[in-house]
């Protein structure tokens, strides 16, 4: 036989009214059963993310390029939100001590490195060309710079927008769920 208890818990309810903000007013204690209900989680389908994340994030025609081959900062993202960044550098520095190439994001007062080629301290000929991928967000007034420090050296990225400031994820240009 099915027993319903009532449960009196801050947290769940907190969290209740965090989900579903239009209950906030609700004045109902939480109820548990025993008889156990089958639950099908829609939650993907719903937010329009039905798509895995790899197919999400492609790029497309919006897909933003940039090449640097400077010791001056060009601003390659200065939107909110979610933004992916493939990288590209060629290193080609000696007995460095510092980076070649860094990505670093600007809140408009101090910077802060979010990627770099590895440093070569030793002697001789070190050229490389490394590749990777990263994701950051931004707030409004932040934006992301690319420099490199030898004058041999460059970075190139490619950015695209996969998420709003909000979460609202960003699909392809020309994309549609069907």
């Amino acid at each position: 036989m099915a027993q319903i208890t009532s449960v009196t818990s801050e947290a769940l309810q907190s969290q209740i009214r965090q989900l579903l903000p239009s209950q906030q007013g609700f004045g109902e204690d939480l109820q548990a059963s025993n008889v156990i209900v089958p639950i099908i989680d829609l939650t993907a389908a719903a937010e329009g993310s039905s798509i895995p994340t790899y197919l999400q994030t492609a790029s497309d025609s919006s897909v933003t390029t940039v090449v640097t081959a400077s010791t001056s900062p060009a601003t390659i993202i200065n939107g909110t939100g979610f933004w992916q960044i493939i990288i590209g550098a060629s290193v080609n520095s000696r007995g460095s001590t510092t980076p070649s190439s860094t990505i670093q994001i600007n809140d408009g007062t101090s910077t802060n490195v979010i990627w770099q080629t590895p440093k070569n301290t030793g002697s001789g000929t070190y050229y490389n060309t490394l590749t990777d991928k990263i994701y950051v967000f931004l707030r409004a007034g932040d934006t992301v710079e690319q420099k490199t420090t030898g004058s041999s050296d460059s970075i190139s990225t490619s950015v695209r927008q996969v998420a709003t400031v909000t979460g609202v994820l960003v699909n392809p240009t020309g994309f549609t769920i069907e």
